[in-house]
């Protein structure tokens, strides 16, 4: 009877542990991957229809959850004690929480930074001397991608307090060129020159307006501002188009850009300084 007892007892034993192993190998190999599924699928279904912040944002809730829900399970599969083990959790909690204040204050900033939206994923902000586009807004921080192709991580506390600007919030943006020209030029014909290069350029907007402004008297030329509009993506080269431009038409049109001369001077009492004009030999 013992002997069959114990045949019986090792045998559920045994059932016992294929059992727990079966569903422990269920829950891990599928929960897992159903997660990251859902969490993939719910982030492209939300940034169609919303951003891709609140993608983003979705996305990672679901995953957290997800993960919590899974592990959640584990432990109740191994009848641990999950009254215990949050009682715990939580001292732990208060312990970091007092040791990591930097980091809440991260988490605090990201929760103003999701409400007051100033930026979006694949936005181009500056923070700082920083200049980029955003890759991902996390917990505690923003990832950005500069033009050279260097990945900068900046707290999200960083980003509450510091001047920020959104580059490519609008769809058109203005396009401010400084001209120089001499002081003998003629200023309406160099405002016809340079609305005429705007008008010419395919990728400037007839509205709003190019505008040519004159800004003031400089140390050796009439300073003049040359703006026009276009739309973001095509912001740099345009620039790029119009500063090559304005040199050619400038250079065709007889028309002097001037630039800093230096002048030597040796006082009213001294020798005058010598000049002498050599001629090149042949």
């Amino acid at each position: 009877m013992d002997t069959l007892f114990g045949l019986n007892f090792s045998s559920y034993l045994t059932v016992t542990v294929l059992s727990l192993i079966l569903r422990t190998t269920l829950l891990v190999a599928v929960g897992i991957p159903l997660v990251l599924w859902l969490s993939g699928w719910t982030r492209r279904r939300i940034e169609k229809r919303y951003t891709p912040q609140h993608g983003l944002i979705a996305s990672k809730m679901i995953l957290y959850g997800g993960l919590a829900t899974i592990i959640l399970s584990l432990m109740r599969l191994f009848d641990l004690p999950l009254g215990h083990l949050l009682g715990a959790a939580g001292i732990v909690g208060i312990a970091i929480g007092f040791a990591s204040q930097t980091s809440v204050s991260n988490i605090i900033s990201g929760l103003f930074l999701v409400a007051e939206r100033p930026f979006s994923v694949n936005d181009v902000i500056t923070v700082g001397d920083v200049t980029g586009q955003v890759l991902s807004i996390d917990t505690l921080s923003i990832k950005i991608r500069t033009f050279d192709n260097k990945f900068v991580r900046i707290p999200n506390e960083t980003i509450i307090k510091s001047q920020l600007t959104n580059i490519t919030r609008f769809p058109i943006r203005r396009v401010d060129i400084t001209v120089g020209v001499a002081y003998k030029e003629d200023m309406d014909k160099v405002r016809r020159i340079l609305l005429e290069i705007a008008h010419l350029h395919p990728l400037c907007l007839e509205k709003p307006e190019p505008l040519v402004i004159f800004t003031g008297y400089g140390t050796s030329s009439l300073e003049m501002l040359f703006a026009v509009w276009t739309d973001k993506a095509n912001w740099l080269v345009v620039k790029n188009d119009l500063m090559e431009q304005v040199k050619r038409r400038f250079d065709a049109e007889g028309i002097e850009i001037p630039f800093p001369h230096l002048s030597l001077y040796t006082g009213s009492v001294t020798e005058p300084f010598p000049v002498k004009v050599v001629e090149e030999e042949k």
